[in-house]
């Protein structure tokens, strides 16, 4: 049967976007650590860059299961 938003597989979508989250965090954790070990001289651009992946990985992972897990389940 096919809802109001197409045929989405809403416990796939929300670990898919889940994980893209958690992705997004480790990659700016991970590479701030490294540039930071090896003192290399990072532009500002590219801090800010890292620190807005983190933290907009950290906002996907937390309103992925909101939003796919409880909000689109419930309105269709």
């Amino acid at each position: 049967m096919v809802g109001r938003y197409g045929d989405i597989d809403y416990s796939k979508a929300t670990k898919r976007a889940f994980a893209v989250g958690a992705v997004l965090f480790t990659f700016g954790v991970v590479a701030d650590v490294y540039l930071r070990s090896t003192g290399a001289a990072v532009p500002a651009w590219e801090q800010t860059l890292l620190v807005e992946a983190e933290m907009f990985g950290v906002l996907v992972m937390l309103l992925a299961p909101f939003v796919f897990g409880i909000l689109l389940p419930l309105t269709e």
